[in-house]
């Protein structure tokens, strides 16, 4: 499954997480992209991306699905954000659209406290 639209990558983001495939969260995010994860760390690149959800899911982490708040586009790029469940104040995304009007992600801020 593919995000054709921005607002797409926080579903297939949980639908791979529930299902423990953490190369498949990893495809959602371009091969430079930057990730503000784990907590107070940056993980650039996707194959730091890959590892760092394979360590992740070995914790057996619970997903669910969040409200997304309205989406803000410009051009090719997008910002996407969530009212996270679990009250860690904000999930914040950059998903720009690729050649083939695809969307992935570029920059994700999965815990903003206080926002």
């Amino acid at each position: 499954m593919t995000a054709y639209e921005p607002e797409d990558l926080a579903r297939l983001f949980v639908e791979r997480a529930k299902a423990g495939d953490a190369k498949g969260l990893a495809e959602l995010y371009a091969p430079d992209a930057v990730l503000a994860f784990p907590p107070g760390s940056t993980t650039v690149g996707r194959d730091a991306i890959l590892a760092v959800f394979e360590q992740m899911l070995e914790q057996a982490p619970r997903f669910q699905f969040e409200d997304p708040l309205p989406t803000l586009r410009y051009g090719d790029l997008a910002l996407t954000s969530t009212r996270p469940a679990d009250g860690t104040g904000g999930r914040v995304q950059v998903a720009r659209r690729q050649p083939d009007g695809t969307w992935l992600r570029i920059m994700d801020r999965p815990e903003t406290k206080g926002a």
